[in-house]
């Protein structure tokens, strides 16, 4: 059987396409295609989509066999670093189930991400957008976990040009300066 995680970061990409919902990968998935690849158990996803057409897809997902729990389909939405999102679960199989982090782009630095996302293969398979690495620094600094910090120090080393004067401004707006400052001293 193919990876789950793969299952269903392809049945939610599908699904925003025949949407027209533009979306972005975060998270490790991202880290596949800009640094050292390895295991990630659920899809970080941030999507362009206004309130009320975010309602619609969430009960298109629900009738699609996405477990979406009642308090989002009241408009309710959890928060993280600033950020909007809903917390899904996708059954892939009879046996696997996978979380789906869909954020909401709403603030200047997600817009900014958005713009400058770029398109990646993912396992050879087929293209799809994910953040820049400059962005994925970003992510993984405001969540600032120790896995989030290797796969820091893992994209520093593999990219070889960076923006960082990008990165530097994102980093003072976000009041993680001094985060990206030890990353880039480690480097």
């Amino acid at each position: 059987m193919e990876n789950p995680v793969i299952t269903a970061l392809w049945e939610i990409v599908d699904s925003l396409n025949a949407n027209h919902v533009p979306y972005a990968v975060m998270g490790g998935l991202a880290v596949r295609a800009h640094a050292i690849p390895r295991p990630t158990n659920d899809v970080d996803l941030t999507i362009v989509c206004p309130h009320e057409s975010f309602l619609a897809l969430l009960k298109t997902w629900e009738s699609a066999c996405i477990h979406v729990p009642e308090i989002y389909l009241t408009g309710w939405l959890d928060r993280v670093a600033g950020m909007s999102l809903v917390k899904l679960k996708t059954k892939v199989s009879p046996e696997h189930f996978v979380d789906l982090d869909i954020f909401l782009c709403e603030t200047e630095f997600q817009r900014s991400l958005m713009s400058r996302r770029v398109e990646a293969s993912m396992d050879d398979a087929r293209t799809l957008w994910v953040v820049s690495p400059e962005d994925l620094i970003l992510l993984k600094l405001l969540a600032n976990r120790p896995r989030d910090l290797i796969d820091v120090a893992d994209v520093l080393f593999v990219q070889d040009e960076l923006d960082r004067a990008y990165m530097t401004h994102w980093a003072n707006q976000l009041k993680i300066d001094q985060r990206l400052q030890q990353a880039l001293d480690a480097d």
